[in-house]
């Protein structure tokens, strides 16, 4: 091919310097495009061969550079990407100073491959359309087939995939938005650029689950169109469920019930499940937060305490209470009064009625004394129990306890809890014991002491102005003091008075018997003073 081109250049130029004489010599321009068939070096290619008619149509006389410019006057497709930059001839190397000749050689014959197309060799990357992942497997004639030229092959997706698109085009036409040249199924769709972004679980859904038979449009959004079997509240909480849960897992909600309302959840609270408190949705019947209006039910008070609980109650348990009334009141709760119950004391509602803090108030009732010793019980008695120890000092009374007394009860001496007023001689709390029977008075003092009726000690020589002697030593009380009085004791003091029985002289001496006899005998008188 080269050595013929050789020998055609050689005769073109001897031919064409033969042509510039002929016509300089005769001026036929008629003659001259005869004689430009004569010397053309060889025959155009098919698609061409019209052309030969006129050398005109692609070589102006003494000017190579216009040849390229006539060529794209035809081929105003090439001239387009050359001008734009695109397409194959706009991507080669410096587009703009190549000639078409370059590649494509002309005048060597009806069957020369003008094109000079090599498709092992062909650089697709050069192209609008470079070949990428699958493309670069594929067969040329699966895009180019033989009666399209290059430059008509298809370069969008559902072009060629439209029997492979499983959308049914409810997608649209840009398949490289959502898929990549590697395989249809990397899908690179971005739902964050959707009006519903995939967070938490959702990403790992497949989206036939959401888009059942390639349904993409009008998609439902809300929670329970795809969630209304898993809504364990069965719809009393609306249909936004996001509201509380996440897309992370319905266990694991969003919502905080600490930070997003003004009732914070704490201890047993925050055990509770949601529907124990909200029977309703939430959102459009709002509770009310003190704890009565979920609680009165389980008020023990019914009420009487009013409603505010949790001055008493902490959010753990009814019981303990956290109220404590020796710190948080004026009233220290001791002994009986720490076990007594509320009511005990709170006839009415503590926020109404505050009791007062003396013992009578309260233990008027229990007062065994009607009043008798004044509302001061303190006193004598403490918060452990009426009738346990007692406090009174009797020692500060005009009566001190000395002896028994101070072990005896007092119920011994004070019958009926009457204290004021009571008998303080031995006489009255111990007629029964009185072996005397009221002789001697009611001044038991005199000779007994509060150790026990048996220690008694009675000097009648000093005690009385009629000393004991003689016989009269040894007599029992009884044998003089035989009636009983209840002032001072009158007995006589002159044998007479006592041995009147005795006198054998039938009062005919008197009664100065001591003239005669002594107080050891009645015999053995002595005589006469």
């Amino acid at each position: 091919m080269s050595s013929t081109r050789a020998r055609w250049r050689t005769s073109w130029s001897l031919a064409g310097r033969l042509a510039v004489a002929l016509l300089a010599m005769s001026g036929a321009r008629a003659f001259a495009g005869d004689l430009e068939r004569l010397v053309m070096p060889g025959p155009l290619a098919t698609a061409h061969a019209d052309l030969e008619k006129d050398c005109g149509n692609c070589h102006q006389p003494f000017d190579r550079t216009s040849q390229r410019v006539l060529c794209l006057e035809c081929h105003e497709e090439v001239a387009a990407d050359l001008s734009a930059t695109r397409g194959f001839h706009g991507r080669l190397p410096q587009p703009k100073e190549l000639d078409c000749k370059s590649c494509h050689t002309e005048h060597a014959g009806r069957n020369a491959d003008i094109v000079g197309l090599q498709r092992d060799a062909f650089l697709h990357q050069r192209t609008d359309f470079p070949l990428e992942g699958a493309h670069t497997r594929a067969r040329c004639a699966s895009c180019h087939p033989e009666t399209k030229k290059f430059r008509e092959a298809p370069s969008d997706c559902v072009d060629c995939h439209a029997e492979d698109e499983p959308h049914q085009g409810r997608l649209g036409t840009r398949c490289g938005d959502c898929h990549d040249v590697t395989s249809w199924r990397s899908a690179r769709f971005d739902h964050a650029e959707t009006k519903f972004p995939l967070v938490g679980r959702h990403q790992k859904v497949e989206c036939q689950l959401c888009h059942p038979n390639e349904r993409y449009q009008d998609t439902p959004m809300a929670c329970a169109s795809c969630h209304q079997l898993d809504d364990v509240h069965r719809g009393s909480f609306g249909s936004d469920c996001g509201g509380c849960h996440s897309p992370r897992g319905w266990q694991k909600g969003d919502f905080d019930h600490d930070r997003d309302t003004r009732f914070p959840l704490r201890e047993a609270h925050g055990r509770a499940e949601c529907q124990d408190c909200h029977r309703n949705d939430p959102r459009t019947d709002k509770l009310k937060t003190d704890c009565l209006s979920c609680h009165s039910s389980d008020d023990a008070h019914r009420g009487r305490n009013g409603p505010s609980c949790e001055k008493c109650h902490g959010t753990n348990a009814w019981k303990p209470s956290t109220f404590e009334h020796d710190r948080d009141t004026k009233f220290s709760l001791r002994g009986g009064h720490r076990d007594a119950t509320c009511e005990s004391c709170h006839a009415k509602p503590p926020f109404e009625e505050k009791p007062k803090r003396d013992c009578y108030s309260c233990h008027e009732k229990d007062d065994v004394h009607d009043g008798g010793q004044g509302q001061d019980c303190g006193r004598c008695h403490d918060e452990r129990s009426w009738t346990g120890q007692v406090r009174f000092d009797h020692e500060l009374t005009r009566f001190p306890l000395l002896g028994i007394h101070a072990v005896t009860a007092c119920e011994e001496c004070h019958s009926g809890h009457v204290f004021r007023g009571t008998e303080r001689s031995c006489a009255v709390c111990h007629v029964d014991e009185d072996a005397h029977r009221g002789s001697l008075g009611p001044h038991c003092e005199r000779c007994h002491n509060p150790n026990g009726w048996p220690l008694w000690e009675f000097d009648h020589e000093f005690e009385t102005d009629f000393p004991l002697r003689g016989r009269h030593e040894g007599l029992s009380c009884a044998a003089c003091h035989q009636t009983a009085v209840h002032g001072a004791i009158q007995l006589p003091k002159d044998c007479q008075g006592c041995h009147q029985r005795d006198d054998a002289h039938r009062g005919a001496f008197g009664r100065d018997c001591g003239r005669c006899h002594s107080e050891n005998s009645w015999s053995g008188a002595l005589r006469m003073r």
